[in-house]
């Protein structure tokens, strides 16, 4: 459970600030048994951590991919800049992109402001980033700036992805410097984050408001460093007057107050219920603060975009009413049960038989793949009593991933590679045989949300893959490809 990293977190009992060590195994319980999908978390109370896990095959020295909760991140630079003069939040967007601006420029588009990027009330009706991202020319900033603005800018909220790429795109612009290599001076080096990538855009601007891969931890010391309005280890590194402002309400986001999505908006953060609020991105990646108990929890996840209320749900309902003033007696053997509980968490390997009839029948032979978008051109399969391993040939590579029997056999594989997401991936892989002739994998692309599960059906000299990720921004819809032995 205690990992020594560079620059390390305090780590105590959750007895020491004040959490019981049975509330926390309740928390873990209610994770496993109602949202399977979480990867990690990381709790602390008092700017100490009293509690961390990792489902194998995920762990604590691999980073993982945040989705929009980078956009917290981009929200900080800002702020930095901010306090350098290098801008202001009343500068009009138009002002650092005078030659991408539209031929006819409306009097709406003249009126946005940084802050309206921030606060995601950029006067848009629908989010601008399929309108960038799809443009044949690659010019995004053109993009953005042509998506008509409907709205007075800080009137109207539309959660806005294109908006927060606009603000990596303005900080750029003016500091000649990549997002992430601004941050790595005054934030990245304080807090002892180390190796944060962050993805490009095809103008080679960090995409801001998607893209960054950081460790749990790190999710856990951006929180921290919030709820410490700034200070970091004695110092001010982040203006105590912008963790205030990004962090308010800055315009409304619903007429239901149910949800935490309903709460309001900041500067790239979101108000909770409670008087909490989190930067948060898709699929389950969270860093919630919560002041009133002096608490940070970081989350990686890999849900389903319908399930994110359900985890915030738990932390309401389990852990907020177990926070209490001072200490609490120790409580060595419940200490001790959740100590063990979270250090033997992980993903259920693939469950079947080791061995089937066909084995003799299928292992060597070559499969030549019909004609498919992964562009993949044969497979094959090499089965023996500790695994399987899959050579698959493409039109520009041949690779060889092995796979495990009731365990997580780790490689690396471009068969699952995604536009402005992934080519090359780790993934840790495990096998069975379902049936007789039926031999199911799962590749879990342990540094993302994601893992596709692969089923081979084998009939005679045919082979049918079946293959199906578990979440997407578009389809789940299985995808089958059909294969041949000569």
């Amino acid at each position: 459970m205690v990992f020594t990293v560079e620059n390390d977190l305090k780590r105590t009992s959750p007895e020491q600030q004040g959490i019981a060590s049975s509330a926390v195994l309740q928390f873990v319980d209610a994770l496993e048994n109602q949202i399977p999908g979480i990867h990690s978390f990381m709790l602390l109370r008092h700017g100490s951590v009293i509690a961390e896990a990792w489902w194998s095959p995920y762990g604590y020295e691999h980073p993982h991919m945040m989705y929009s909760l980078s956009k917290s991140f981009t929200s900080t630079a800002i702020g930095l800049a901010v306090n350098e003069n290098l801008l202001s939040i009343d500068d009009p967007v138009l002002s650092f992109f005078p030659d991408e601006a539209p031929d006819e420029v409306s009097a709406l588009l003249q009126q946005m402001q940084v802050r309206h990027l921030l606060s995601m009330s950029t006067g848009h009706d629908v989010d601008s980033w399929p309108h960038m991202v799809n443009r044949p020319d690659d010019n995004w900033i053109k993009g953005f700036l042509e998506v008509p603005v409907l709205h007075t800018p800080g009137t109207h909220f539309v959660y806005n992805t294109g908006a927060t790429y606009m603000l990596s795109a303005i900080l750029q612009k003016i500091t000649g410097m990549k997002l992430v290599d601004y941050l790595q001076q005054p934030l990245f080096e304080p807090l002892g984050i180390s190796k944060p990538t962050w993805q490009e855009s095809p103008q080679g601007i960090n995409l801001g408001g998607t893209g960054l891969s950081i460790k749990t931890e790190d999710i856990a010391r951006l929180g921290q460093l919030y709820l410490q309005k700034g200070m970091w280890q004695g110092n001010q590194i982040v203006p105590e007057a912008w963790v205030s402002e990004a962090t308010t309400m800055h315009v409304s986001n619903s007429n239901s107050g149910q949800m935490d999505w309903a709460q309001g908006y900041g500067y790239q953060f979101w108000r909770c219920h409670h008087n909490a609020y989190r930067g948060d991105g898709a699929f389950g990646q969270y860093c919630i603060v919560m002041p009133d108990q002096d608490a940070v929890l970081a989350i990686t996840s890999g849900l389903d975009l319908l399930d994110m209320q359900q985890p915030l749900n738990l932390v309401w309902d389990i852990l907020l009413p177990a926070m209490q003033s001072g200490t609490l007696p120790d409580d060595p053997a419940a200490y001790d049960t959740l100590v063990n509980r979270l250090g033997s968490l992980s993903m259920l390997p693939v469950q079947g038989e080791s061995t089937s009839p066909l084995v003799a029948q299928v292992s060597g032979q070559i499969y030549q793949v019909d004609t498919n978008d992964l562009t993949l051109e044969t497979i094959a399969f090499s089965f023996t009593e500790a695994g399987c391993a899959i050579t698959l040939k493409t039109a520009t590579d041949t690779e060889t991933i092995l796979c495990g029997y009731d365990v997580w056999q780790r490689a690396q594989t471009t068969l699952f590679k995604q536009r402005l997401l992934f080519d090359q991936t780790k993934t840790a892989t495990s096998g069975a045989w379902a049936d007789e002739d039926v031999f199911t994998m799962v590749f879990r692309l342990y540094e993302t949300p994601f893992y596709y599960t692969v089923s081979c059906h084998f009939t005679g000299d045919d082979l049918i893959i079946e293959s199906q990720v578990n979440i997407s921004m578009e389809s789940t819809k299985p995808v089958i490809l059909t294969a041949h032995h000569a």
